[in-house]
């Protein structure tokens, strides 16, 4: 009645062996580290990398307990935090000799002391919050205005191209704030123009009372558009800070809207504010410009002559100087997708894919400047480079780019990442910047700690005095529960923080309420006079479907939680959630094989462990340990 199969207990043995593995990685704790990254798109760092590090680290006399290569950065692990702080300002000092143009980005970090055997299991330890593990906090907000400036700006070139396509002639169109206006003094041209917009520019109306006699059109962003553009802005900066913060490899960066022009940027573990200023900094923009190919130009491009009025000067991976126009043919809005490949001569190249309205600028740009040459210039921190300056062979369509040249397979990959991660849509400010040390979370840590390990040896002294044996088994149950919720959450690479420690807390405690039902239909089996095997069958059983009423009820307002809260709240709702899941395993499917390896091979079970069993209907009391009295006492 009462014993579990084989495999059953396989289960169980899996489970345990697994919790174990995932778990024990948060028992090491975290080493202070000094990471070296790229501070410029341009800037490798590779196996070279790692030797100037120990080069420079062994010069000065510090011994790191290891230096690795990650793939992004360099990784110098040190014993003590004076060690790390020494080795920080000779890197500095090695990897960026000109303060005013660095080149790397030198920052603290923390990273965890989890044995090679247990790495290789792909084991490692929870991400811990700002609360938890220490770092920064911002809070940007968008320059809005800047975001409608430049879409009027894309507004104005499209409308003069759609003018210049269909013939239609007028004297000039420029940006003027928000607005765009179209000089025309003809009163045919200012009617077809007007119809025009009102046909094939739905974002653009035109002003009220605007007559040909005033010589001017003026066209302004409808208001259902300057919302749309202000939140595509909002999410196409959030999406490039989460690209450009995780090529630096900052463990679980927070990116969160507040507000309807405001981003919150959390970075756990690092201590440095200016070098999370750096990283924020890191933000690209892309722009196609012509090259400057008049005599004037190519003279500044050789260095024996000024750069033209209109033209400006930026140079190449090689250091090369290459003139371009000022005028902005397309920008990185325009770019759906950049990926590494080949060309048709088998040489690395980067597939660029274009949008609807950037593939029908690119094919006339393509079409009208066939033998001339084209820049794709990034910008990072105000500092333009030109990535590659093709020539354009024939007119390109379809919205399908190819850029090839002298590049490796490594900067092809490189190159389309920094594309693929776009530009901001809309310069930011930091309007708020806090730091919360090591020492604070190290604290925050203990107490949560504490009042866990606390809450769970109250709750297993309660049990086993109340219980006795089965008190125990609950206490065990409850034991694996807890390692399971933590090997999930280290599996799942989630971030703890505060509100997470509170959820764990809770979940010892909604944990320990299946137990309780289990040993109290128990003891109510033993009242009716049940043999103690067939309590132990019916109490586990019937109990069952209460325990699971209970905590799919529970779990719907924790799934609640998760898709409708945000920030600490859905880090409280993701290890509530799991904690169910995992109370359910341990409650009812581990201790019941417990019990079972106890008790259920004895054929003639006189008593069960579980405490006094009162019987309602006499005043005498079952001693535990030994069967209820029968009717006739």
């Amino acid at each position: 009645m009462n014993r579990y199969p084989l495999w059953k207990y396989a289960i169980i043995v899996v489970a345990l062996l697994i919790g174990l593995i995932y778990s024990l990685p948060n028992l090491f704790g975290e080493s202070p580290a000094v990471q070296v990254s790229s501070g410029k798109a341009t800037v490798k760092v590779d196996n070279g990398t790692t030797a100037r590090v120990e080069a420079a680290l062994a010069e000065a006399g510090l011994k790191p307990s290891l230096v690795q290569f990650d793939g992004n950065s360099v990784k110098a692990r040190f014993e003590t935090t004076d060690e790390q702080l020494k080795a920080r300002d000779v890197l500095e000092r090695v990897f960026n000799p000109d303060p005013a143009v660095p080149t790397h980005v030198v920052a603290l970090n923390l990273l965890p002391r989890t044995p090679a055997w247990l790495a290789s299991l792909g084991a490692a330890p929870m991400y811990l919050g700002l609360d938890l593990r220490g770092g920064v906090h911002f809070l940007l907000e968008v320059d809005m205005a800047a975001a409608l400036q430049r879409r009027a700006d894309v507004l104005a070139t499209d409308l003069r191209s759609v003018l210049r396509e269909k013939g239609i002639r007028h004297g000039g169109i420029n940006r003027s704030g928000n607005a765009v206006e179209v000089r025309t003094s003809d009163e045919a041209n200012f009617d077809t123009i007007r119809d025009l917009v009102r046909s094939q520019f739905p974002d653009l109306q035109a002003a009220e009372g605007a007559s040909a006699a005033s010589g001017r059109l003026v066209l302004t962003i409808r208001p259902e558009t300057i919302r749309t553009v202000q939140e595509q802005a909002l999410k196409q900066n959030m999406t490039t800070l989460h690209n450009r913060i995780n090529e630096l490899g900052v463990a679980e960066p927070v990116i969160q809207q507040q507000g309807a022009n405001r981003i919150v940027v959390q970075l756990p573990g690092v201590q440095d504010t200016a070098k999370a200023k750096d990283i924020l900094g890191r933000t690209a923009t892309l722009e196609l410009r012509l090259v400057d190919e008049s005599a004037e130009g190519r003279a500044a491009e050789r260095g024996t002559g000024p750069v033209p009025f209109g033209s400006e000067r930026y140079l190449e991976r090689n250091g090369q100087a290459v003139i371009v126009k000022r005028e902005v043919l397309l920008t990185g809005e325009n770019l759906t997708d950049a990926q590494a490949g080949f060309d048709d001569t088998q040489q690395p190249a980067v597939h660029l894919t274009l949008d609807g309205k950037g593939s029908r600028v690119f094919r006339d740009i393509t079409r009208e400047n066939i033998g001339k040459r084209m820049a794709i210039i990034l910008f990072e921190k105000g500092q333009g480079e030109v990535v590659t300056a093709p020539v354009i062979r024939s007119e390109i369509g379809g919205g399908r780019v190819q850029i090839s040249g002298a590049m490796t397979t490594v900067e092809a990959n490189d190159t389309a990442l920094l594309l693929r991660a776009g530009s901001l849509a809309a310069p930011m400010e930091i309007i708020e910047e806090r730091t919360i040390g090591p020492s604070l979370g190290a604290e925050n840590i203990q107490r949560g700690f504490n009042s866990v390990v606390w809450g769970f040896l109250v709750i297993v002294g309660f049990m086993c005095v109340y219980y006795m044996l089965f008190g125990v088994f609950s206490s065990i149950a409850l034991t694996v529960n807890l390692v399971l919720l933590v090997a999930l959450l280290s599996l799942l690479q989630a971030t703890l923080t505060l509100p997470g420690i509170a959820a764990l807390a809770l979940a010892l405690g909604m944990a320990i309420d299946s137990n309780v039902l289990i040993n109290e239909r128990i003891r109510e089996e033993l009242r009716a006079g049940a043999s103690p095997q067939a309590a132990i069958h019916a109490g586990f059983e019937r109990a069952w479907a209460t325990i699971l009423d209970s905590n799919v009820t529970t779990l719907i307002a924790a799934l609640a939680l998760l898709m409708f809260g945000s920030g600490p709240v859905r880090g409280f709702a993701v290890v509530h959630a799991l904690g169910i899941l995992t109370s359910m395993f341990s409650a009812v499917f581990f201790m019941r094989g417990l019990v079972n390896l106890w008790y259920g091979r004895q054929k003639k079970l006189k008593s069960v462990s579980i405490g006094q069993v009162w019987r309602p209907d006499t005043t005498v009391v079952s001693v535990a340990g030994t069967a209820p009295a029968s009717d006739k006492e």
